[in-house]
């Protein structure tokens, strides 16, 4: 059986490549996030609701999924 982190890890990555593959084949736009950006979403999304300076309405996997690929590859610009 799967834990609710995992089921949200992969609704979040599921999202984010759907997000990709739209904006590639509509727009012709790349979705990226600089990595610093992401690491500031994932703390933001690890501390307790009491400590969050903003409201942070998204759970940590599907935050997880959605900056995963930003995090694990650097993107150069051409």
């Amino acid at each position: 059986m799967t834990t609710p982190f995992l089921l949200l890890l992969a609704a979040g990555v599921g999202f984010r490549l759907t997000l990709s593959w739209i904006l590639r084949a509509k727009l012709n736009l790349d979705l990226a996030i600089p990595q610093a950006l992401a690491g500031a979403l994932l703390v933001l999304a690890c501390l307790p609701s009491w400590l969050q300076p903003i409201t942070f309405p998204l759970p940590l996997g599907v935050t997880l999924g959605m900056v995963l690929p930003d995090l694990l590859l650097t993107r150069r610009s051409l």
